[in-house]
């Protein structure tokens, strides 16, 4: 009997889909919506900053933006869950009308990333803030999760709208999920490890935001145009049939 977790990573929309998420996520944390806030993030969690901050030992750092990835991370994987499991109602047929529907949306998600449709740019925050330190590190991460950003809102809702496609499932939405949540959350911990060598890095990055929001957004419509145009179901086919010829799941 062959094992479904091994069916459903060798599945070529999944396949396709990992690397995808795991860009976007990062796209994300570079964003200008979240590296500005880095250092105040950091801050926050630890209950430290400035000078404080830098000389922070290690491991109330690590822990402290540990707690606030775990806090995002379920978020974002609950609303996969959800949203997958909602998709097996849209996509259940499969037809290629939906994927091409689903690769506009795509689109508008890049263009909104790039700074398009202004009544999108505004950002929709939970107004209460929990305690600073390590106890309110995991409730930040849930508040942070649960908001929408001009940069994290259209690269999530395109990794959710990507996990519909090649059909969809509460795993497959939630495991997307868990994949864009690791995008975004690693360079929360390097820079934790690092915390003043991690500020130059950002500061680099800061210098090139523009470029970086134009690169992103640039990156979703290109995707959305592969699923639109059917050319991303063509891919997902022919690697679904390379795994079914060529590679065999264990028993």
């Amino acid at each position: 009997m062959n094992s479904p977790f091994a069916e459903a990573i060798l599945n070529g929309s999944l396949l396709l889909a990992i690397p995808v998420a795991l860009l976007a996520g990062l796209v994300s944390f570079l964003s200008p919506c979240v590296l500005p806030l880095v250092p105040g993030y950091l801050g926050y969690v630890t209950g430290l900053s400035g000078v404080d901050l830098q000389k922070q030992k290690r491991g109330r750092m690590l822990v402290g933006i540990g707690l606030f990835v775990l806090g995002f991370s379920v978020i974002f994987v609950l609303l996969g869950g959800a949203f997958g499991q909602l998709g097996t109602l849209i996509t259940g047929a499969q037809n290629a009308w939906i994927t091409q529907l689903l690769g506009i949306l795509v689109i508008v998600m890049g263009v909104v990333f790039m700074g398009g449709f202004s009544w999108l740019q505004r950002d929709a925050k939970i107004s209460a803030r929990p305690p600073a330190g390590l106890w309110g590190a995991p409730l930040l991460g849930l508040t942070f999760g649960l908001g929408w950003a001009p940069c994290i809102g259209p690269t999530y809702s395109a990794v959710q709208l990507l996990s519909l496609s090649g059909g969809s499932s509460a795993a497959k939405g939630a495991f997307l999920a868990f994949v864009y949540s690791l995008g975004l959350g690693i360079p929360f911990l390097l820079i934790a490890l690092a915390v003043r060598r991690g500020m130059g890095v950002m500061a680099f990055f800061r210098r090139h935001r523009l470029a970086i929001q134009r690169t992103g957004g640039g990156i979703l419509v290109v995707l959305g145009l592969l699923m639109a145009s059917g050319v991303w179901g063509t891919w997902v086919t022919e690697l679904q049939y390379w795994f079914q010829t060529d590679v065999k799941l264990p028993i």
